[in-house]
């Protein structure tokens, strides 16, 4: 019995296709999160009865937040684009700013506790999914 070689395979860059559905997802999730910040940041910043009253914050007052979190759901909401088409700058960058909503989230948690932590969860989400899944690997041609 003779047992065949096979000759080396050539590997090429490309996408790896298993983790797909989780960077869609962390696109998808970073324009619903960008949305939502954009919305709140607003909705701090002009005053809604939407927050608690008289919270006591680290630091910063509750319209500092409502910039802080209207900017980042700003740039949220536009690498969450970059993200779907694949770029990889979008990628690294949603990392990013998906850790800073998460950190001004946890700061802002006075506000309204329950929003901050559903919103701080979906950012964990967003960075498992792109940092896990959305990069590039060398496969078999």
């Amino acid at each position: 019995m003779s047992v065949a070689l096979t000759a080396p395979q050539a590997l090429r860059l490309g996408e790896d296709d298993r983790g797909v559905g989780w960077v869609m997802f962390a696109g998808v999730m970073l324009i619903v999160l960008g949305c939502t910040n954009t919305i709140e940041g607003v909705a701090a910043v002009t005053g809604s009865h939407f927050f608690v009253s008289r919270a006591h914050y680290l630091f910063g007052d509750l319209d500092m937040w409502g910039w802080v979190i209207w900017l980042i759901g700003i740039a949220q909401g536009l690498t969450g684009v970059g993200v779907l088409v694949k770029n990889q700058f979008a990628r690294w960058l949603g990392v990013a700013l998906a850790f800073c909503n998460a950190l001004a989230q946890m700061l802002m948690i006075q506000a309204y506790p329950f929003w901050s932590l559903a919103l701080l969860g979906l950012d964990i989400l967003v960075i498992y999914g792109l940092v896990v899944y959305g990069g590039r690997s060398y496969r078999p041609v």
